[in-house]
């Protein structure tokens, strides 16, 4: 089977495939990935250990950090105590939420991505023409660059050195 055939298949089956988590499985949150192909995770109980990335996944399915997955546990791992047997998108956490399966720590941080995603709610045509007033005036709504350091000059500073 050629490497593009594997990988088709492979993300056939993440993205189409509706998965249930047995009773040995459980559904935990990523938290980080030191390397190695392992992944920091955390259950909804708030335990933390690494779990290992099967080789069909690996360079075919990318996680990051506040993915969720479905994992079995390895029972000779001391500090790797489980594996991933499915990536779970945002379809399946919905389903999951809907049958009553998903864990109830992890609803709230669900929510909270899903609020991030949505659209701005459109404003009442009264509400529309006060904000444009206020935005000419203040700057504080535009995009700040994090990655520069940011100085502050008060118009003190600025009226004394001219």
């Amino acid at each position: 089977m050629s490497q593009a055939t594997k990988r088709k298949h492979v993300v056939q089956e993440v993205l189409g495939e509706h998965v249930v988590p047995s009773e040995q499985q459980q559904i935990v949150r990523v938290l980080g990935t030191p390397g190695n192909n392992l992944h920091e995770v955390e259950t909804a109980q708030g335990q933390r250990f690494l779990v290992s990335m099967p080789s069909k996944y690996r360079k075919n399915i990318w996680i990051k950090r506040g993915d969720f997955l479905i994992v079995d546990p390895i029972q000779e791992g001391e500090k790797v105590k489980a594996e991933i047997s499915f990536v779970l998108c945002k379809a399946h956490v919905r389903s999951l939420q809907k049958e009553g399966l998903w864990p109830e720590a992890f609803s709230d941080i669900t929510e909270k991505q899903n609020s991030r995603n949505r659209p701005p709610q459109p404003e009442l045509p009264g509400e529309a023409q006060s904000s444009e007033d206020d935005s000419s005036e203040d700057d504080s709504d535009l995009f700040v660059n994090t990655n520069r350091v940011q100085y502050q000059e008060s118009e003190e500073e600025s009226e004394e050195e001219a």
